[in-house]
């Protein structure tokens, strides 16, 4: 039986991570691990986060789980970060005054801002909870069975600018426009959290569990 692998740094939304997996993958064996050795033999591997990023970072170090990130992405296997998870794979966060990240993609995470607007002048909450639509900038199997600007859930304050705007799968609008899914070979990343997000994130975390890596 094949393998997903939940990366467990003890920052993470574990268990309803989980759980979604395993009523999506039911031919698949889900494993929540901090051991190197399970990640590497997975087929799958996931990246969650909640929480600060210096926190995620300080643990994501502190156990390694840089390298085996790191390794796991080099050896082409689907590998999906998610909130936190995605936060991490870019190269630097504003959070906590600044705190460089593993840098698998080029661009940087970026306070929403005080005051943040709408279009109108309103004020918008900081942090962005609750549903936003997403628009789907590129066409990726993460996509299938979903349709353009369904609604996901997101909890955050700080949002992706993503240098290569050629790697941005998925737009959310939030008193400015927000990266909220990338691709690149074998590794997606979203900021929402799809395993709060009902028929559409179960539908987004089934298709990662199918998915090659290597089709796009």
């Amino acid at each position: 039986m094949k393998t997903i692998a939940v990366i467990d740094y003890g920052m993470g939304n574990l268990h309803s991570v989980s759980k979604a997996l395993e009523h999506v993958a039911t031919d698949q064996q889900v494993v929540v691990t901090s051991d190197p050795e399970v990640i590497r033999s997975a087929e799958h591997v996931v990246l969650p986060g909640v929480g600060a990023i210096r926190d995620c970072m300080a643990e994501i170090r502190r156990l390694g789980v840089d390298k085996v990130v790191q390794e796991n992405i080099a050896s082409g296997k689907p590998f999906l970060g998610i909130c936190v998870g995605y936060q991490a794979l870019m190269q630097d966060s504003e959070e906590n005054g600044g705190v460089p990240c593993l840098g698998q993609f080029e661009g940087h995470v970026r306070f929403f801002g005080d005051p943040l607007l709408d279009e109108q002048g309103a004020k918008l909450k900081v942090p962005h909870m609750g549903w936003n639509r997403v628009k789907h900038t590129r066409n990726h199997p993460i996509w299938q069975g979903i349709e353009d600007d369904a609604r996901f859930y997101f909890v955050h304050s700080y949002y992706v600018e993503a240098a290569d705007t050629s790697q941005v799968i998925g737009e959310t609008r939030y008193g400015k426009t927000c990266h909220v899914a990338l691709a690149h070979d074998n590794v997606v990343a979203v900021q929402f959290h799809p395993e709060k997000s009902h028929d559409a994130g179960l539908q987004l975390l089934k298709n990662f569990a199918e998915w090659d890596g290597k089709s796009a």
